[in-house]
């Protein structure tokens, strides 16, 4: 049932005469609560945030002589408390609760300052469940959401970063506080209980397995405003959940430029794809264009896989991104830098490396730290109009998928390889995928079409077009291996490869013509092998 509004309205200016402090961060609170008290503010806190105002010399009393009653039960219960929430909620020009906060002893509190207990850390560090159950916090989302609800009377302070601009108002307005500013308080406050609430939502979700729960619920704490979206005319920010999969969110950026929201989207994309090679395979380069590779190898040094990558499609690399599988050295960076290159993310890169990359001011040089698995467990999400659309990460990995040979020819040790190796770059691909490989490299790509015969086609034109880069007179696809992320409803698109040059074939098979299209490969002499896995990627 809702409740009747009184319609009482919210003064402009509130002086702020008593401040309650109990912050899990104490991150310039000693400054705040000074700046405060030297104010004539009264400061109420609570154990270690009390303490530490204490400690550095200021007066501050303690919440338990508010309450007449001492914190128990390991601080769990200390805040829950009339005392408290009557000072929190009360509408001050409200008769009523003029009345009530007279006849019980409550005073008015007019600025909370609360950080939460570090849930998002604690749920990502690995710790035990007791551990992590213990830094749920409770009473700090209910002081929050209390204050927020009646900000017409209460400033909450929810964030360090926001200690500053609190107290230039403060100053500003002569000890108050603008109605304006109290809303945008309670408005960051309420996205901030929110986004918390939803990391532990999502965490016994995790832990029990519930793959749908009824009530799904996403939080991120904004990054950095950008530039623009994917075009100028488009905002954009980037929010980081707290995960700790290496990556594009978690990486520290050495140098260069701001990132753009392309240059995130694409980036990811990236590092996805190299860390299906792990870092104690061979040395792997992945080069993305718009969130599809033009060009992945494997080589027996990073400055090798990068020249097999990049004769794939020299064209498209123009302004990519590269990632790479293993700390960056010096030989392989002085390489990179020759072509324009928007971005480089490794898992580290030698200091050689790093003064290399300094020659070239723009390029973004982001060091992850380590590499994303690609068999841990995850979900992704996106948004259409009302809705979310969420789904479990694609972890399928090749090598752990029982590959069956449907065909007279079974493939030849080299040619297995190239069908591991390609099949592990086209789940990276926009369907329909195709990818042409030999020597575990990419030699022509076919992404993002309606038909899969026209990635087929794709792919073999790009071949033909790398090899003339390379002053070859066949093309790259002579002799290669192909791969489909999903199967071919006809022979139409295996022809089109095998007229391309490929010798072997790996898809998942599963179509009604699978009879057919594993007859077309017998009577041209090619190997097909059937995964049993699908790699759409939309």
């Amino acid at each position: 049932m809702a409740v009747a509004s009184k319609n009482i309205p919210a003064p402009d200016l509130l002086p702020v005469r008593r401040a309650l402090l109990s912050v899990s961060d104490k991150t310039g609170l000693a400054d705040l609560a000074r700046t405060l008290s030297d104010a004539g503010v009264e400061l109420i806190s609570t154990g270690g945030t009390a303490k530490a105002i204490a400690e550095a010399g200021i007066k501050v009393r303690d919440v338990s002589s508010l309450t007449g009653f001492p914190e128990i039960m390991d601080g769990r219960v200390k805040t829950l408390h009339p005392s408290v929430h009557g000072g929190l909620l009360a509408i001050r020009d409200d008769p009523e609760h003029a009345e009530a906060m007279a006849a019980h002893g409550i005073a008015g509190i007019d600025l909370l300052v609360v950080n939460l207990y570090p849930f998002e850390q604690m749920r990502f560090s690995g710790g035990a469940y007791p551990e992590i159950v213990e830094n749920i916090d409770i009473g700090g989302p209910a002081m929050i959401r209390a204050a927020a609800k009646n900000h017409a009377y209460v400033a909450v302070v929810t964030d360090p970063s926001d200690y500053a601009p609190l107290l230039n108002a403060f100053q500003v307005n002569m000890g108050s506080l603008s109605f304006e500013f109290r809303q945008r308080l309670a408005a960051k406050a309420f996205a901030r209980t929110a986004a918390y609430d939803a990391a532990i939502s999502d965490w016994f979700a995790e832990i029990l397995a519930i793959e749908h729960p009824t009530w799904r619920a996403f939080g991120g704490r904004l990054e950095t405003v950008m530039r623009y979206g994917e075009n100028p005319h488009q905002s954009a920010g980037f929010y980081l959940t707290g995960e700790r999969r290496p990556g594009v969110a978690t990486a520290r950026q050495v140098q260069g430029k701001q990132l753009s929201y392309n240059n995130v989207n694409d980036t990811d994309a990236a590092f996805e794809l190299v860390g299906e090679f792990g870092a104690t395979k061979s040395a792997a380069v992945a080069i993305i264009k718009h969130a599809n590779p033009c060009g992945v190898a494997e080589g027996g040094t990073l400055k090798d896989a990068y020249l097999k990558a990049l004769r794939c499609d020299p064209v498209s690399a123009f302004g990519g991104i590269v990632a790479v599988n293993r700390t960056l050295d010096a030989t392989a960076a002085a390489e990179i830098v020759k072509m324009f290159t928007e971005v480089i993310i490794a898992p580290d890169a030698t200091e050689e490396a790093q003064a290399i990359i300094a020659s070239k001011k723009n390029l973004r040089l982001l060091l992850a730290g380590g590499l994303p698995d690609p068999r841990a467990a995850g979900v992704t999400a996106k948004t259409v109009a009302g809705g979310w659309l969420v789904q479990s990460r694609d972890n399928a990995v090749v090598d752990g998928l029982d590959l069956k040979t449907v065909t007279k020819r079974a493939p030849t040790a080299a040619e297995l390889a190239d069908l591991r190796f390609a099949f592990r770059v086209a789940k990276h691909v926009r369907s329909n995928a195709i990818v042409y490989a030999k020597d575990r490299a990419t030699v022509g790509i076919g992404a993002g079409q309606m038909s899969r015969v026209d990635s087929a086609r794709i792919a073999a034109i790009k071949a033909g077009e790398a090899a003339r880069s390379a002053g070859l007179a066949d093309t790259l696809a002579k002799g290669s291996v192909v791969a489909s992320d999903a199967f071919f409803p006809f022979p139409d698109g295996l022809l089109q490869a095998i007229d391309a040059g490929a010798t072997a074939v790996i898809q998942p098979g599963g179509s009604v013509n699978d009879a057919d299209v594993v007859a077309a490969a017998d009577e041209h002499g090619v190997a097909m092998v059937f995964t049993g896995i699908r790699h759409f990627r939309h």
